[in-house]
């Protein structure tokens, strides 16, 4: 990838950062070529601050790092479209972007229903609800409900009622959505494996 670091006075270029997932932007920040080198090599955006007059690794001190997921220039080879799954709020001030805004999903109900699942992990300990209790249960009785929901799929899958099918399989889906949170993963890293593989 060819970037015009020369084409500014200060050999800096802007980089916008957005989620992969949710497709808000998070911040801008600048890199020279030495901040952009340390974000390909480390997979944490770097910055260079103006402020601080040297490379600035988002995160350093708050752990809420930036994990680069792909970078692309624009028509001109001087700005940046860095996209990232964020660690956590991404403005100093403890919101999600810098403009004050959520980091919420505008678009698929999958999605969505994902930082549902989320959240009742994140408050599993006190929220009364059939997922939190599914985790508060254990990965294994997680991963025997996935298990049923399969066999269940499988038995609808023969007959023909269509109703019945696709409700099982729902119930499939959503309960290895509650698998992955359970280990930590969400549906794009199932997503970016598939595309791995199609490649």
């Amino acid at each position: 990838m060819k970037i015009d670091f020369k084409k500014y006075e200060n050999g800096l270029v802007p980089a916008i950062i957005q989620d992969s997932r949710t497709k808000n932007v998070l911040m801008l920040g600048f890199m020279n070529n030495e901040a952009y080198e340390k974000t390909i090599a480390t997979n944490k955006v770097t910055f260079f601050s103006r402020s601080k007059q040297r490379l600035w690794t988002k995160g350093e001190e708050t752990k809420n790092y930036l994990l680069l997921d792909n970078i692309k220039n624009d028509c001109d080879n001087d700005a940046l479209l860095i996209q990232v799954t964020p660690q956590g709020p991404t403005c100093h001030k403890g919101t999600d972007t810098c403009w004050g805004e959520r980091n919420k999903s505008n678009f698929s109900f999958l999605t969505q229903l994902e930082e549902i699942i989320e959240d009742r992990w994140n408050n599993r300990e006190n929220a009364d609800s059939y997922v939190a209790s599914l985790f508060n249960s254990g990965i294994n009785k997680v991963a025997q409900k996935v298990g049923e929901e399969a066999v269940e799929v499988v038995i609808e899958a023969k007959d023909d009622n269509d109703h019945l099918f696709l409700n099982e399989s729902a119930d499939l889906l959503f309960h290895i959505m509650v698998l992955l949170q359970a280990k930590g993963f969400h549906l794009r890293d199932v997503e970016k494996t598939l595309i791995s593989r199609h490649k």
